[in-house]
């Protein structure tokens, strides 16, 4: 019996008000993240990924127009009064985003800092408050927790500030993480150690990740389900390890070939030529058409690809004309 979904969201579209016009930032999107499983939001710069998190969770610009369904532990946000969406928001879903520098306050503690939406949703006092932040601090693999609760921001490295915003995201204990490039600002080791302390506090509390990256090395070590977006559109969706091992749309495969592998020099990967689209002028059909370096059915230009089910067993799905041949590789 399949678990439901901890955050649905159904044919999902931002449309941002600019001075020179309108501008699409997602487009009818539609994914699913259950309990204990983790969804991967894949794709370039500007490709939608955050922007359709955001919007789902009530946090787009208040310039944009929303429109779609979007549930969260069965409830539809989009129909929901503000302050009833806040509370939902505030007590179920964690955010860890990509720059800890830039999420914690640097003249309050860190302790403060992280029991502080615990206050307000779960009522808990300052004395348990203090208490609760050095049992996350400790959760999260901060040393000497009791003591170092009291310290600021600045007292602790890169690493260190990035624990301390997951242990904020999970002080409520959430049915959902949403993570947003949380370890491009860190270096590669350190990078390794956030990813695998999600992995295992994941697997401890039986929490839905989002994980929004476009480092499909992180893919692979902590996404079920991997959704690749491009123009503001997913364009493939299915199980991480069917995409990878055959993917279906000519994105995916240039976002896979481009790749770092051991023993390749950079110069040598193969690069995704041109820019991707501005969501001011997006073409008519594929937005990919313009780079696609296999562009053989003139109908892309001008027609949305057809939705098509691809690899074993048809569990994955791209819009793509038809499923890539061996010559298209």
């Amino acid at each position: 019996m399949t678990a439901e979904p901890v955050l649905a969201v159904e044919d999902l579209t931002v449309t941002l008000g600019t001075r020179r016009g309108p501008a699409r930032a997602v487009a009818g999107v539609d994914w699913s993240v259950a309990p204990g499983r983790t969804l991967a939001l894949v794709g370039e710069s500007g490709s939608g990924k955050t922007m359709s998190v955001l919007a789902a969770t009530g946090l787009a610009p208040r310039t944009a127009r929303v429109t779609g369904r979007v549930r969260l532990l069965g409830e539809d946000l989009t129909a929901l009064p503000p302050q009833r969406r806040r509370v939902l928001r505030g007590r179920h879903v964690g955010f860890v985003f990509q720059d800890p520098s830039t999420s914690l306050n640097p003249v309050l503690t860190v302790g403060r800092q992280v029991t502080e939406a615990a206050e307000e949703h779960l009522g808990l006092t300052r004395r348990q408050a203090r208490d609760r932040a050095v049992e996350l601090l400790e959760l999260v693999g901060i040393p000497s927790a009791a003591r170092r609760v009291d310290e600021y921001p600045h007292q602790f490295s890169g690493g260190m500030r990035q624990r301390v915003v997951i242990a904020m995201a999970l002080a409520c204990d959430p049915a959902l993480l949403i993570a947003d490039e949380p370890t491009t600002a860190l270096d590669v080791t350190t990078q390794a150690q956030i990813v695998e302390l999600v992995a295992g506090l994941q697997e401890r509390m039986g929490t839905a990740v989002v994980w929004i990256t476009h480092d499909l090395g992180v893919v692979a070590g902590v996404a079920d389900t991997v959704a690749v977006m491009y123009g503001g559109r997913i364009v493939e969706h299915g199980p991480v390890d069917d995409v990878f091992a055959a993917p279906g749309h000519p994105y995916t495969r240039a976002l896979l070939a481009a790749r770092p592998r051991p023993g390749h020099r950079d110069a040598d990967l193969p690069a995704i030529q041109g820019s991707p689209p501005s969501p001011l002028d997006l073409p008519a059909g594929c937005a990919f058409w313009p780079r696609c370096p296999v562009r053989g059915d003139a109908r892309c230009e001008h027609e949305l690809p057809p939705l098509t089910e691809v690899g074993p067993a048809h569990r994955v799905r791209t819009f793509y004309p038809s499923p890539p041949t061996g010559e298209d590789r």
